[in-house]
C-alpha cells in the first residue's frame, strides 16, 4: 500500500484529453511492437515527420541509424565573435546558422552551412542606444527561430527581446516588459507565438505577427535559465537554483513541477511531446517523462570531475540538445568534449554513445533537422558568468558532421533502438 501511495504521488495529474492522447499513443506503440504497424518508408528520419502529422509527436520514434565517431579533421570551425558564443539556432531548412555572443553583436551571422561564409553581421552599440542602431547593446543570452523560418528572436541582459526578419537581418520590433535579463526564448512550433523566460523568474507569452504582448506566468523561485516548446500550447523551463523543472500549460494558466537535480538546473530541451532532457551544475543529466514528477533516468557526473585531489567538483552541464522525436541526445560542458547519448528502454535509461573532442565551454548545442550535423557554440567562459576562463579555447562555432550507418527499419530488427 505504501508503494502504491508513493507511485501515485509521483504521477502528474492530467486532463481527460491528455489521458486520451496518451492512451492512443500507447496503443500505437503496442501495435508497432506486435508488428501490425510499419514505419513509413522514405528518408532515414523522414518517419518522424510522417508520424508527427498523425497524432503530433508520438511518445517514441525509432531511430534507425547508428552515429559513428566523427573525424576531428572534418569538424569545421567558424570564427567571427570576439567574445564567448552564448547561443545559436539553425534555420528550419538547415541552410543557415544564426549566432550571438557576449560582445553584444548579433553576428546574426547568418553563417551559410555549406560554405561556412558569414552572410550578415549586425553590430552592437552602447547601452541606451538600441533605438538608434540595429543591434543589441548588451550580452545576447538566447535566441529562437520560428518553424517557418520567417522570424528570429533574440534576448539580452538588458531585458530586451528583439524580433528580426531572418531573411534580411532587418530588425522589426523590440519587446519590453521583463524586469531582468532575458535567458530563454522559444517559438511554439507551427505558429508565431513566442515564449520568453527571464532572470525576473517569470515566463511571458507574445504574438510576434501582431507585435503584441499576451500574458505573464509566475511560479519559479529563482532565475529561469532555459526554456523550450514544441507544438502544444505549453512550454518547459529550467528554474536554476530553485531545483525545479516546470511545464507551463498556457490555456489553463497552470504548471506542473518536476524535481530531481541537486544543483542549479542550467539547460533544458524537449525531445518530443512526452519527454525532455535537462542538465545541471551538479554534473547530472536527467531524462523526464511529462507524466512523472521524478526523472525517468539520471546520469550523475555525466562529464566527469575537475579540480585537484580532494577538491574535485562535477563538470557543469552547460548545454543539452535532442534530435527531435528520436532517441539521440547531446550534452556539453567544459570537460573537453561533447557527449552523445541514446535514450534506452522506453526513455528509462541513458546510454553513453561517444565523445567528440572540443575545448572550451559548450554554451549551446543544436542538431540539424535532418540529423546529419551538430552545431556547438564554444566560448572561453560560461554563457551566464565569468567564474573562470579556459584560455586555450577559441570563441567559435563548430559544425560537427554526424556519419550515420543505416540499419534495418523493421520493428523486428535486433538492431533497432
Amino acid at each position: 500500500g505504501r508503494r502504491r501511495r508513493e507511485a501515485a504521488e509521483e504521477e502528474v495529474e492530467e486532463t481527460p484529453q491528455e489521458k486520451k492522447l496518451r492512451l492512443a499513443k500507447q496503443y500505437l506503440e503496442e501495435l508497432r511492437q506486435l508488428g501490425e504497424s510499419r514505419p513509413v518508408p522514405g528518408a532515414v528520419l523522414g518517419c518522424s515527420r510522417a508520424w508527427g502529422g498523425v497524432l503530433g509527436s508520438p511518445a517514441h520514434i525509432l531511430l534507425f541509424l547508428q552515429v559513428q565517431p566523427p573525424d576531428p579533421a572534418r569538424i569545421r570551425v567558424l570564427r567571427g565573435h570576439q567574445l564567448p558564443v552564448t547561443c545559436l539556432v539553425i534555420s528550419p531548412d538547415d541552410r543557415f546558422i544564426f549566432s550571438a555572443s557576449k560582445d553584444g553583436s548579433l553576428i546574426k551571422c547568418k553563417w551559410e552551412v555549406d560554405s561556412g561564409k558569414r552572410l550578415c553581421v549586425v553590430p552592437g552599440g552602447k547601452k541606451g542606444t538600441e533605438e538608434r542602431h540595429m543591434g543589441h547593446a548588451s550580452q545576447v543570452l538566447c535566441m529562437a527561430i520560428s518553424s517557418d523560418g520567417k522570424y528570429l528572436a533574440t534576448g539580452d541582459r538588458n531585458k530586451l527581446i528583439m524580433i528580426w526578419d531572418a531573411a534580411t537581418c532587418k530588425r522589426l520590433h523590440i519587446f519590453t516588459g521583463h524586469r531582468d535579463a532575458v535567458s530563454g526564448l522559444s517559438f511554439r512550433k507551427g505558429t508565431h507565438q513566442l515564449y520568453s523566460a527571464s532572470h525576473d523568474r517569470c515566463v511571458k507569452v507574445w504574438d510576434v505577427a501582431e507585435n503584441a504582448y499576451v500574458e505573464t506566468l509566475f511560479g519559479h523561485q529563482d532565475i529561469i535559465t532555459g526554456l523550450d516548446s514544441l507544438s502544444r500550447e505549453c512550454c518547459v523551463t529550467a528554474g536554476g537554483r530553485d531545483g525545479t523543472v516546470r511545464l507551463w500549460k498556457i490555456p489553463e494558466e497552470s504548471q506542473l513541477i518536476f524535481s530531481g537535480h541537486q544543483g542549479s538546473i542550467d539547460c533544458i530541451q524537449l525531445i518530443n511531446e512526452e519527454h525532455m532532457v535537462s542538465g545541471a551544475d551538479d554534473g547530472s543529466v536527467a531524462l523526464w517523462g511529462l507524466t512523472k514528477k521524478k526523472p525517468l533516468a539520471l546520469a550523475r557526473q555525466a562529464h566527469g570531475e575537475q579540480g585537484t585531489q580532494g577538491l574535485q567538483q562535477p563538470c557543469w552541464i552547460s548545454a543539452v540538445a535532442a534530435l527531435r522525436n528520436t532517441d539521440l541526445l547531446a550534452t556539453g560542458s567544459h570537460s573537453g568534449s561533447v557527449k552523445l547519448w541514446k535514450c534506452g528502454e522506453g526513455f528509462r535509461k541513458l546510454e553513453h554513445l561517444l565523445d567528440i573532442p572540443l575545448v572550451g565551454f559548450v554554451n549551446s548545442l543544436k542538431f540539424s533537422a535532418a540529423g546529419d550535423f551538430l552545431v556547438a557554440g564554444i566560448g572561453q567562459e560560461h554563457r551566464l558568468g565569468r567564474w573562470w576562463r579556459i584560455k586555450e579555447a577559441k570563441n567559435s562555432i563548430c559544425i560537427i558532421p554526424l556519419k550515420q550507418k543505416t540499419t534495418a527499419s523493421s520493428p523486428e530488427s535486433p538492431g533497432s533502438s
